[in-house]
């Protein structure tokens, strides 16, 4: 996997690190490529959350196709050290901020800032994308109205979530990784 790159925009063709050893899952170009294709114009001036953030490749990528700010969240030190690297090297950490806490405990905190898009890819079988959803859900004004949440996980993995106030709207499946699409519920009282 030491051939990461960043596919459009301002870093296109770059290549980026990856985390040294296997505590991370970088995202495949194809996945990346087909992400950034649902997403599309609604990237530019968007604000953008990269939690269990790894190589930081996502919220680079975000970065290079004109996201206003990408915060970029990982616990590992060895992931916050290469997030970094990546940032410097493709000129783009201006409107990054990185961030060295657990996901989890993020999301429980106050939020001081609302997001149009919500990128978790967490580590594998250990059920966190479901505990992340959770806290998202109770703690719902990280994303915007009009915002998007995106998991990154393994087909197995998926079980259908009961949310207060989030809704599955979409999935895509690319051979052993799967990207379901969640959107905020729209409220009665809203309408």
């Amino acid at each position: 996997m030491g051939n990461l790159r960043i596919i459009s925009g301002k870093a296109k063709g770059m290549r980026i690190q990856s985390v040294p050893g296997d505590s991370t899952r970088p995202i495949t170009d194809r996945v990346k490529e087909s992400l950034f294709n649902i997403i599309g114009a609604d990237i530019h001036q968007s604000s953008f959350l990269d939690l269990f953030g790894g190589t930081g490749s996502v919220g680079i990528e975000a970065l290079s196709r004109n996201a206003a700010f990408v915060r970029v969240i990982d616990l590992h030190p060895l992931a916050i050290k290469t997030i970094k690297a990546n940032l410097i090297h493709t000129k783009l950490e201006e409107n990054a901020q990185v961030i060295r806490m657990d996901s989890l405990v993020y999301l429980g905190g106050k939020p001081d800032k609302v997001f149009d898009f919500i990128y978790i890819a967490p580590p594998q079988y250990k059920e966190l994308w479901i505990k992340t959803m959770e806290k998202l859900d109770k703690n719902h004004e990280w994303l915007h109205e009009n915002g998007c949440i995106v998991v990154q996980i393994h087909p197995v993995e998926y079980q259908k979530l009961s949310l207060h106030n989030f809704t599955e709207f979409d999935q895509r499946k690319y051979g052993s990784t799967l990207l379901i699409f969640y959107e905020k519920m729209i409220s009665p009282s809203s309408e």
